[in-house]
């Protein structure tokens, strides 16, 4: 069977905005693979990878570079909605931007929607 194995996001500060996440969820560095240009954290079923700008000329793709826009939505689960309820507050101290409350959504999830600190759409989910 195929996998998803990273999920790639080009970020001005790729210390800050991996922390952000690494502290938010918990999620583990993998300083193995870590590089000036690179980090990486392993979210216990796929991994977040964070590129540096130098990424975008070294993967032939600088003609990209200024592309702006919601170009890719992380979602991230938990547990129960109680913990979707304490996420919101904590990443709006780290610097998150809530854009959706909190709510059931059509298809029976409880989900918020936020931005994180470099604008990048992420929502943090309980699948009911």
């Amino acid at each position: 069977m195929n996998t998803l194995s990273y999920v790639n996001i080009f970020a001005e500060d790729i210390v800050a905005l991996s922390g952000f996440y690494r502290d938010l969820f918990g999620f583990k560095e993998i300083p193995e693979i870590e590089s000036p240009i690179f980090r990486g954290l392993d979210t216990g079923k796929t991994c977040i990878g964070f590129n540096a700008s130098d990424a975008y000329e070294m993967l032939k793709l600088d003609q990209y570079a200024d592309t702006r826009g919601c170009k890719f939505l992380l979602n991230i689960d938990v547990s129960s909605k109680d913990d979707v309820d304490e996420y919101v507050p904590k990443a709006l101290v780290a610097g998150a931007t809530l854009i959706k409350e909190p709510n059931v959504t059509y298809y029976n999830w409880y989900q918020a929607v936020l931005l994180d600190p470099e604008g990048n759409v992420f929502r943090i989910n309980y699948m009911m």
